[in-house]
């Protein structure tokens, strides 16, 4: 059976992937929580002690800026609810959910994370890329738009860890 699409979107989940992965080699600790503007949003542990992200819903308008390791986070931890609702039981929820609090971790997560989508893609084939998963609000995507949704987020939040990043390089040189 031929799998063009299959092969295409591996390709560009990988490109987009590495694109983002380079922009983390070395990334230290005051890096990942370096906070370029007062009031940004990053990760701090609740009163449990338990490691969380900062967010509210709704969205704010306009979002508020971020740290790396927020972003980095980010980009991870969507990865592990859209696999875990796409093809696994459905059972992990955003409160349950491990965060990751150092660069070390977040990298390791995210690092697993494509591993498991590489896995996926891997197996499947073209037509398999039109049947329905369920996302973790409740809708159902065709499988292609979940992994096109993990190559798109990869590029847009890379973009955005590697331009803070050269400015934390610029302003700590």
């Amino acid at each position: 059976m031929n799998n063009q699409t299959v092969n295409l979107l591996a390709t560009h989940m990988d490109e987009a992937y590495q694109t983002l992965r380079q922009r983390l080699n070395g990334l230290s600790d005051a890096e990942f929580l370096w906070e370029p503007v007062p009031g940004c949003w990053s990760l701090l542990p609740d009163v449990s002690g338990r490691w969380v992200v900062d967010y509210i819903t709704p969205d704010p308008e306009p979002p508020p800026f971020t740290t790396i390791g927020w972003r980095i986070v980010h980009v991870a931890t969507c990865k592990v609810m859209y696999y875990e609702y796409a093809f696994c039981p459905a059972k992990l929820t955003w409160d349950t959910l491990d965060y990751p609090h150092t660069a070390e971790s977040a990298v390791a997560l995210l690092e697993e994370d494509h591993s498991r989508f590489k896995l996926v893609i891997n197996k499947l084939n073209d037509m398999d890329l039109e049947s329905f998963r369920l996302t973790n609000w409740g809708e159902t995507w065709p499988t292609w738009r979940i992994f096109w949704t993990m190559i798109f987020h990869d590029l847009v939040h890379g973009g955005e860890i590697a331009c803070l990043g050269d400015l934390y390089r610029e302003l700590n040189a």
